[in-house]
């Protein structure tokens, strides 16, 4: 099973690549915001959950989106993979997500690490803001800030995904098809080395 963590700051190009590896390798997306509103939706006993704590401005616990995780591996027995998108996002969730892939015999196998400059981020999410409408991409210094939280807490996660000798990183500042080229040539490796 091909299960990769796809990394990347806001204006990445992270949603675009996703999309773009899912549909090549025929992967299943797990992107958390997506599971939650689904679950929400769907009304099941964790989307309840999850639904209470967001009312009253809460973030929604670690064990609460592993076991959102669990539902969708399950419910996809069949499926070559799947990309993580969204999570994990601190390195207690990436060892909580390690224990949950464990139990199911199904690790991660690769961490893409999408590099893009700050400047060029806050160019990205600037222009994207201008004609998306959405006010936080329109103020460069909310804009800022979001990429140097995600710098922030992401950045021991890098160190924790590298330990395990999982990390590729790939330079996102080039066109969208050189990218998901590298990106590809990261996935294949993987799966060469696996395949062996």
């Amino acid at each position: 099973m091909l299960n990769i963590v796809l990394f990347g700051p806001p204006g990445s190009g992270k949603g675009t690549q996703a999309e773009n590896i899912i549909s090549k390798y025929h992967l299943v997306h797990l992107s958390t915001g997506d599971m939650l509103r689904a679950e929400i939706a769907a009304q099941t006993k964790l989307g309840m959950e999850a639904k209470k704590l967001m009312d009253k401005g809460e973030l929604v616990p670690d064990s609460v989106v592993v076991g959102m995780i669990e539902n969708k591996l399950d419910a996809n027995p069949s499926a070559a993979g799947f990309v993580f998108d969204g999570f994990p996002r601190t390195v207690k969730q990436a060892e909580a997500l390690d224990e949950l892939l464990e139990r199911h015999k199904a690790p991660i196998k690769a961490v893409l690490s999408l590099h893009v400059s700050e400047d060029e981020l806050t160019r990205r999410i600037l222009r994207r803001g201008a004609t998306s409408g959405r006010a936080d991409d329109q103020n460069e210094t909310i804009v800022k800030n979001r990429v140097l939280e995600y710098r922030t807490k992401t950045e021991p996660l890098a160190k924790y995904y590298s330990g395990q000798a999982k990390l590729r990183e790939v330079t996102g500042e080039r066109a969208v098809e050189e990218v998901f080229t590298s990106l590809c040539q990261e996935i294949d490796k993987v799966l060469a080395s696996n395949s062996r």
